[in-house]
């Protein structure tokens, strides 16, 4: 592997407007007792490690090699060691460097755009807690070796599938950053969750039986499940429970109180309220509406 790839790119108008576009992307070996950063960046990017840096794009940094120190103004010194990702925030003053007795390998990208704004401003990272440790170096590195390989090639719209690629990796580290690395478990406890909840659709079952039977602590089943689902293990049985009601109102003449019934509710008065909770339409009401359109 080459000590260095970097590449500034050029970005159109119309690359803007899509709303997420990559600025630059790079690989480096730093070895140890290496004079850190070097100075063959351009002069919006270059920064020394008495004054730091403000960059007006955000990036993503990460260390597969040796270990270091990253600082911002909003975090103060973190160390940084093999298989940490770092995130830089547009506005926020920063610095990072490799252990002189170590060195290490970073790989970088870095990004603007209305739609990245938004990805990065709405909770899902902040400036605040920008460090994302330990993570699983092939699963991160399949991102960046696609980032490359499309900008080596430059083929027609590129940057476009760059993007999707970027916000890849940004799933990526976000589900990292929620669960760690141990998503194959949580995956699997979900998964048969959901469908013993299918299964006993029409009854009204005890998650917290489900969760003993799945070897968890109910506390833990709902937190995992959340973190997973991005819902609470109750609503999602009741969205279940909801949506097969729509199904028993359009395709069979059964009364309310009849699908209320084989749905295991313990009262049609319950399934009138949590249907129009659920749907803003009584019962009633959606099954007439969906039969006068067909």
């Amino acid at each position: 592997m080459e000590n260095k790839y970097r590449k500034y790119l050029f970005v159109s108008d119309q690359d803007k407007k899509w709303g997420f576009y990559i600025n630059n992307l790079g690989r480096t070996i730093i070895d140890k007792n290496t004079e850190y950063p070097s100075k063959d960046h351009p002069d919006s990017h270059t920064f020394s490690w008495n004054k730091g840096r403000i960059l007006d794009e955000f990036h993503i940094v990460l260390i597969t090699r040796g270990k270091g120190v990253f600082e911002s103004k909003e975090t103060g010194k973190i160390k940084i060691s093999d298989g940490d990702v770092f995130l830089l925030f547009p506005g926020v003053w920063h610095r990072y460097k490799p252990s002189k007795k170590t060195g290490w390998t970073e790989r970088w990208v870095g990004f603007s755009g209305e739609i990245a704004n938004q990805l990065l401003s709405n909770g899902f990272f902040n400036a605040s807690d920008p460090v994302i440790s330990k993570c699983q170096p092939s699963d991160v590195l399949h991102h960046f070796n696609n980032l490359f390989k499309l900008f080596d090639e430059e083929t027609f719209g590129f940057q476009r599938l760059a993007s999707g690629v970027c916000m890849q990796l940004m799933a990526e580290l976000h589900n990292i950053k929620l669960v760690g690395n141990n998503r194959t478990d949580l995956n699997s406890m979900v998964a048969r969750a959901k469908g013993l909840m299918y299964q006993n659709i029409e009854k009204s079952i005890d998650l917290k039986v489900i969760a003993h039977e799945l070897g968890v602590s109910y506390s833990k089943f709902r937190l995992d499940f959340k973190k997973q689902s991005g819902i609470a293990p109750l609503q999602y049985y009741l969205f279940l429970k909801v949506e097969k009601s729509k199904e028993l109102l359009l395709g069979t003449d059964k009364t309310l109180k009849e699908i209320a019934f084989a749905l295991g509710f313990e009262s049609d008065y319950y399934f009138n309220r949590l249907f129009k909770q659920k749907t803003g339409l009584s019962p009633g009401k959606f099954r007439d509406k969906r039969n006068s359109i067909f």
